[in-house]
């Protein structure tokens, strides 16, 4: 009497064993969770471990909320949502700028706005701007309301755009870059790729803001017209250890009604080894060239670019250390938002790579030390120099006139490397 049994074919079910699992699952997930999140900072919050951090009040940057098997190790959507429903219910939106990744809207109730570009690069200028001045509406809108911005680490693209509004409401790149770096990471290490601190930089300076007397309103946005400029020579200084390097140019091109600007190839070679005595015998001479008034933002152009330097004077330098070089007999012809993307070989082993806008380029001159280029890799290290440089060498700006058909007088000698 008062003895149960077990039904045959019915295991007893061990309820210490089964809270044991649950434990060891839970700190499993946040184990992965954390180490995928390396040094972004996380919030503990309504028994919630998420990588999400506010960098104001009013702005919060995180990682991709998941679904399936992504939430093992990125933030669980329905967490997410849990949070901001109990700590701003009706006053958030989100702007999502994965371009690889994707969640129905719905879960937000539909306050979802998407700015998508390449996960590592950057965006348009014009793309910066439509985000600022949303983001600016919606928080002007009610002093309640929050932006959340994400991209799929929210890190480095999130970085970029939080950034650019931070400047949009009166920062300057370098404080909106260090406060990013303070609020979202434990190593002081925000945006860390240099294209997209560059851009930052391309958005602070074409920001102008009203005087103090007529109040704090939005600034003032002097996107700079479309410039086209003819790539003439890329040039790599102090290399070691190598004898060939491959590179592929793109550009950001639109699509019509679509947010999304996708990288579309324009050229591809290689840089090989200046040699000592080559003759081209087919090439003009090099020259940095700029019409007058260009660097201090005077646009009244002349009609003949000026010549500025004579670029063979270098030779000497060029012959005392390895350099890599590709002269384009016909140059080419870029626009807008670039990227140079270096590798090893021509398929795959990609080296490091480069994102510029022409409209910012001086003197006809883009040198970009080791610290400009992004995603340097030990193996770069090993090729590179002390006094290591990409060189990217262009034809005058706006002239109407090729680089290539610029007259040069008898008096300079021949381009003889």
């Amino acid at each position: 009497m008062g003895l149960k049994f077990s039904k045959p074919g019915q295991p007893k079910i061990n309820h210490r064993l089964s809270l044991q699992d649950h434990m060891i699952n839970y700190l499993t997930k946040n184990f992965i969770r954390n180490l995928v999140s390396k040094q972004r900072r996380r919030m503990l919050i309504a028994g919630y471990d998420l990588d999400m951090s506010y960098i104001t009040d009013r702005v919060l940057a995180m990682s991709f909320p998941s679904e399936r098997m992504r939430a093992m190790y990125r933030n669980p959507l329905w967490q997410v949502k849990s949070v901001l429903d109990m700590r701003h219910q009706d006053h958030y939106k989100i702007y999502n700028l994965c371009i690889e990744e994707s969640y129905d809207p719905a879960h937000f109730y539909d306050r979802v706005e998407a700015y998508p570009f390449d996960d590592n690069h950057v965006p348009t200028l014009e793309m910066i701007k439509a985000f600022c001045e949303s983001v600016d509406s919606w928080l002007s809108s009610d002093p309640k309301n929050i932006a959340v911005i994400h991209c799929m680490a929210g890190k480095g693209r999130t970085g970029l755009m939080v950034c650019a509004y931070l400047t949009y409401c009166g920062m300057s790149a370098d404080e909106a870059l260090q406060l990013y770096a303070d609020r979202r990471t434990t190593n002081n290490e925000g945006v860390s790729i240099p294209s997209q601190r560059r851009y930052v930089g391309y958005w602070e300076s074409v920001l102008s803001f009203p005087t103090r007397s007529a109040g704090n309103g939005p600034p003032i946005v002097n996107l700079p017209p479309s410039c086209s400029r003819e790539l003439r020579r890329i040039r790599l200084y102090d290399t070691v250890n190598i004898d060939t390097v491959f590179f592929v140019i793109s550009e950001l091109q639109e699509v019509p009604n679509q947010a999304y600007h996708p990288s579309v190839e324009v050229s591809r070679s290689c840089c090989r080894q200046v040699k000592k005595g080559y003759y081209r015998t087919n090439s003009p001479r090099y020259y940095i060239s700029y019409v007058e008034g260009h660097e201090n933002g005077n646009q009244t152009e002349p009609e003949e670019p000026r010549i500025v330097v004579q670029m063979d004077t270098e030779s000497p330098i060029i012959y005392k250390k390895s350099c890599l070089d590709h002269y384009f007999d016909q140059p080419i012809k870029v626009t807008g938002d670039v990227r140079v993307i270096f590798y090893e070989k021509m398929i795959g082993g990609r080296l490091f790579y480069c994102c510029f806008n022409t409209a910012f380029i001086r003197n006809s001159l883009l040198q970009l030390t080791i610290r400009d280029l992004d995603k340097v890799g030990k193996k770069v290290r090993s090729i590179c120099g002390p006094a290591f440089c990409v060189e990217l060498l262009f034809g005058p700006a706006n002239t109407g006139l090729s680089s290539s058909s610029i007259s040069i007088g008898d008096n300079f000698s021949d381009d003889t490397f």
